[in-house]
């Protein structure tokens, strides 16, 4: 756990040591818990540092989402110093200190470069908006951060030294540093900051300052050898370039066309919580519009990228725009989002093609319906994990769409009682919105939702006369709805 430093590794050298007079970050504008822990950390003898994303957010008048801690103390020494605190991670102990729903991550300084933050927990987290049980549009399941903690591992492991596989893709990396040999396992130099609680100074190694205000995202090192060592990087490139509109270094830019296939050897369970990162994080549809560019989407989503590349503007396609539009507007606004939802936009395409391959009048039948969800499911899984809560919500939701596009009587009314019923009677109105379901249909069930129970009957009872004459003008009887007799239950035994 205290080997030395890797011999081989970069050594930067001074920092630019920028005073508190000639930056722009304030302690107002840093969380009060993350300052606590500076402090304590300072006051035990160690150094310590705000690190990371908060940095460049705060540099680019954003507010951060997370506070990032770095410092000299082992993470045991970390835990002795907070009774609030927990070690986590097999390959990268890492410390959490919990201050109710707020939690510090405190990183040891490590030495020699490490994979990005989809291993150990992100420089810039982008924490998803917020956590629910509910699989509503408006929540996101907490199951979802468990799944991300599984990958990571919990803290009783205890790794001792680093590793590379064949390729160079690091394996672990236990060996602590120096804050000198700390930046070299940081990714990009926007996110290489180090905000000195000593004396508040700013400590700029690798040029993140020019980088930052300049908009320019720039991988620290060789950038061939850091995609190599975690190919994850280049999908954090393409978020970092979605997120915040930098453009890529040429040099940072030019290996991902050659390395991209570099991400199928990567776990799927990162590239699910990559997937949450990119989608559900308030630039989802510029994540998408990224991904095609570099050709990212290909290797990560097959079926998404196939589907979209043979049917170019089609409705699917306006529709998957249109939805990570939609999501956009709600993370923006404070809203939860749920990765169900996400999923059965991306899989829309994959779904449509398979039913589209059975012979017409199977297409609205839920068990073709079905068997299409399930075949891009099973494909999406060769890549990315998709749990199966979220998968049985895609399933789900699809098979709940001929019902809503063809109300019958009384079962509205049970329909609007269905726990999957508001995320499918949103895929239903984005439909609506794009030209794939009748727009009268999902007005009636938008107001059905609106009026008073009261009124639902009447409005119930108005739809089967209507269906009533329907059926009559098509030869379909008395015009009025038979009723079907209630068998009597047979008597109990004596």
């Amino acid at each position: 756990m205290n080997s030395e430093s890797d011999p081989g590794a970069p050594r930067p050298g001074p920092p630019r040591v920028i005073p508190r007079a000639e930056h722009p970050i304030s302690r107002q504008h840093v969380s009060p818990n993350a300052l606590r822990v500076l402090y304590r950390l300072r006051e035990g003898g160690y150094q310590a540092f705000l690190v990371g994303g908060c940095l460049r957010d705060l540099m680019l008048k954003v507010e951060p989402k997370d506070f990032d801690v770095a410092t000299s103390a082992r993470p045991e020494e970390v835990k002795r110093l907070f009774r609030n605190c927990r070690l986590i991670g097999r390959r990268f102990r890492l410390a959490h200190v919990f201050y109710g729903r707020d939690i510090i991550e405190v990183a040891t300084f490590r030495a020699a470069s490490a994979p990005s933050q989809g291993e150990e927990p992100d420089d810039d987290p982008d924490i998803l908006p917020e956590v629910g049980a509910s699989d509503d549009p408006g929540a996101i399941d907490e199951q979802a951060g468990a799944d991300a903690e599984a990958a990571f591992g919990d803290d009783e492991e205890d790794d001792t030294d680093r590793q590379l596989n064949e390729g160079g893709r690091i394996l672990r990396d236990n060996t602590y540093g120096t804050v000198e040999e700390d930046v070299w396992r940081r990714d990009f130099t926007c996110n290489a900051l180090y905000y000195n609680i000593e004396d508040f100074s700013l400590w700029d190694y690798a040029g993140g300052m020019e980088d930052i205000a300049a908009r320019r995202l720039r991988l620290i090192g060789d950038p061939e050898q850091r995609y190599r060592e975690d190919p994850v990087r280049m999908l954090r490139a393409a978020r970092f370039e979605a997120k915040l509109g930098f453009t890529l270094d040429p040099a940072t830019e030019a290996p991902i066309a050659e390395l991209r296939h570099l991400l199928t050897e990567v776990p799927a369970a990162r590239l699910f919580d990559e997937t949450l990162k990119l989608f559900l994080t308030g630039h989802g549809e510029r994540s998408l519009a990224v991904l095609r560019r570099r050709g990212l989407l290909q290797v990560l989503y097959p079926g998404v990228d196939r589907y979209l590349a043979q049917h170019p503007g089609s409705l699917v396609e306006q529709l998957l725009i249109a939805g990570l539009a939609n999501t956009d507007a709600r993370v923006a606004a404070g809203k939860a989002v749920t990765p169900t939802f996400l999923f059965t936009l991306l899989l829309y395409g994959p779904i449509a093609a398979y039913i589209e391959k059975q012979p017409p009048e199977r297409w609205g039948d839920v068990g073709t319906i079905l068997e299409g969800c399930d075949v891009a499911l099973r494909e999406a899984h060769q890549r990315v994990t998709i749990p199966k809560r979220f998968a049985f919500g895609v399933r789900d939701m699809f098979a709940l769409q001929p019902q809503l596009e063809h109300p019958r009587g009384r079962r509205a009314l049970r329909l609007l009682e269905q726990p999957r019923f508001r995320a499918a009677f949103d895929l239903l109105l984005l439909r609506a919105q794009v030209g794939m379901a009748p727009q009268d249909v999902a007005q009636w069930w938008t107001k059905l939702q609106e009026i008073s129970p009261q009124q639902r009957t009447e409005a119930i009872e108005a739809l089967e006369r209507a269906q009533g004459r329907h059926d009559a003008g098509s030869g379909g009887g008395s015009g009025r709805p038979r009723r079907r007799r209630r068998r009597r239950p047979p008597a109990a035994s004596p």
